[in-house]
């Protein structure tokens, strides 16, 4: 996936109106069904609305996403109780991702070059997080940032640059902790 940034510079009109619509239906059909027997039904909204989601994912009613057209989720994906999905551009979650109560996933920044305006200082760029990595409670995870491969974030971590494979990282702004050392469950790792 390509994180470049772009610079929109503000909501387009029909974005606008299409996230009206997702607002309504949002509060009247979505997070009114909290319990795992509404998941599916949960899941065919969003797809109606332009996810690309695995039927087997799970996406919390009290998540507040913005744009459901530019969420992909793969198998068993999860985006836990209270997330903000402010995904003006895309957010990507592979297969196993879990991304836990509260955590923010933001897409969308003001280009700090330029003075702060509703009309011309909007950039985005995708989140990426790549399969099997765990999102701790309460992570912020900034606009162009890839997650590595079972990496973990850990709880109330702030992340602004990309995380490799397999690292385990925390603080604000997140610093590696350490490297995982994964055994059992078929998951041996023989590289250092």
């Amino acid at each position: 996936m390509d994180l470049t940034k772009h610079t929109p510079g503000h909501v387009a009109l029909s974005v606008k109106a299409k996230r009206a619509v997702w607002n309504v239906v949002c509060f009247c059909l979505f997070r009114p069904f909290p319990t795992k027997i509404f998941r599916p039904w949960r899941i065919f909204l969003l797809k109606l609305f332009g996810a690309k989601v695995e039927w087997d994912a799970e996406v919390y009613a009290s998540v507040r996403l913005w744009a459901p057209w530019n969420l992909q989720m793969g198998h068993r994906a999860c985006l836990g109780p209270d997330v903000i999905c402010y995904n003006q551009d895309m957010v990507l979650l592979e297969d196993d991702v879990v991304v836990s109560q509260y955590s923010y996933l933001c897409t969308a920044s003001h280009d700090v070059d330029m003075l702060n305006t509703a009309d011309d200082s909007l950039i985005t760029a995708p989140i990426w997080i790549r399969e099997k990595a765990w999102i701790g409670s309460k992570a912020f995870i900034g606009l162009g940032v890839c997650i590595g491969k079972a990496a973990v974030v850990g709880a109330t971590a702030s992340v602004y640059k990309s995380v490799e494979d397999y690292l385990v990282v925390g603080g604000n702004p997140a610093k590696i902790l350490k490297k995982r050392a994964l055994k059992g469950a078929g998951y041996e790792r023989t590289d250092s």
